[in-house]
């Protein structure tokens, strides 16, 4: 089981920015003391839900301040990005940190960025398989050229790149749906692409993946019966593009299931920490948002959303935490989570839970 922690850098109130991802940095640092397999980086812009406006930036630095642990963004928000010069980020990243980076991609939302950006609310709605075909094809080939409806220019050169892309083989000669392993150690060799996977909220998003043969991560609002249904529709779809059973089954391997948790000695005290943090957070950072065209839009209640959270993911003490993961992995067949660590919006409680999660929780998994 791959257990990292998921990284917000989320502004509570009264928090300032740089608090956030003091927090945010110190939790990735702490993640590889503490023996977790990965930590993903979220990426969002103008509101306080999270401060952290580039993930692969933020990814570069944690790469540098860590030796063995794997790091993810999740996601990078490709309509307001050239899939271009995300490849190039994404392949760097990938080659220098001897193949410790992950590219989690997805959609976004029809949110005022798509303005700010200039890439308009058309490559929101019908632009991303587009986005997402040209950022696979410089990942994959040698030289890349378009002619597409957003995107149109030369053939030219993609550096840079690992010798063997073209091949996808990880370090042990396995093609995992042309994607390279994640999270090797330190200091080996970056062998194919860097590995992709990509946000999915509809079955939209869901077939999209699939018949590229990309895995999918899927996040904190979803309960185990619905992810285990969008797995279920995610490997019929793979199926039926004609990919091979064996493909399948080795990119269905690294799906990842978003999730919070909290620890400690006993379930009522974790739960209450983060129903009387959370709620502040959520109500000031989802009610900045802003819709590029005016559009209503609906936002969760904070507390009854909180709750919910608290009732779906691991938040107890360590034994609940570890069945409740356990669960999650036979009941959906996710066997790779990505933890928000700071839901109680304090560094030192922070620190406290991925020291707990790492010596007390693991552990029972393996």
């Amino acid at each position: 089981m791959d257990v990292g922690a998921f990284i917000l850098a989320a502004q509570f109130p009264g928090q300032g920015q740089e608090e956030a991802l003091h927090r945010a940095v110190r939790s990735a640092e702490l993640s590889e003391e503490a023996g977790l397999d990965s930590v993903w980086i979220a990426e969002h812009h103008f509101v306080p839900y999270g401060v952290c406006p580039s993930a692969v930036t933020l990814a570069a630095l944690l790469l540098g301040r860590t030796r063995r642990i794997g790091v993810g963004t999740a996601v990078s928000v490709l309509p307001t990005a050239h899939p271009v010069a995300l490849g190039e980020q994404a392949a760097l990243l990938h080659l220098v940190s001897g193949g410790r980076f992950t590219l989690g991609v997805g959609r976004g939302g029809p949110w005022v960025d798509l303005e700010v950006f200039g890439s308009g609310l058309r490559a929101y709605e019908q632009g991303f398989p587009e986005s997402l075909d040209l950022l696979l094809r410089w990942l994959r080939e040698p030289r890349v050229g378009a002619d597409g409806e957003r995107y149109a220019f030369r053939e030219v050169a993609v550096v840079p790149r690992s010798d063997d892309a073209l091949a996808g083989q990880t370090p042990h000669g396995q093609t995992v749906g042309g994607q390279a392993a994640h999270g090797q150690a330190g200091g080996g060799q970056a062998a194919g692409a860097p590995p992709v996977l990509v946000a999915c909220t509809s079955p939209t998003s869901v077939r999209l993946a699939a018949e590229r043969g990309l895995p999918m991560l899927l996040g904190m609002h979803c309960g185990d019966e619905e992810k285990a249904e969008v797995v279920g529709l995610w490997r019929r779809a793979a199926l039926a593009a004609g990919r091979s059973p064996e493909d399948v089954d080795a990119v269905a391997a690294r799906h990842v299931s978003a999730g919070v948790v909290q620890i400690a000695d006993a379930r009522p005290t974790a739960a209450e920490t983060l129903i009387k943090a959370m709620p502040g957070w959520l109500r000031q950072g989802l009610g900045a948002h802003v819709t590029v065209d005016g559009r209503e839009r609906r936002m969760r209640d904070p507390v009854a959303y909180a709750e919910l959270l608290c009732e779906l993911h691991p938040v107890g003490s360590p034994r609940l935490c570890a069945d409740r993961l356990a669960a999650t992995a036979e009941r959906t067949g996710i066997r790779r989570f990505a933890l928000l660590v700071e839901g109680s919006g304090d560094l030192a409680a922070t620190e406290e839970n991925v020291r707990r999660l790492g010596s007390e929780v693991l552990p029972l998994l393996r």
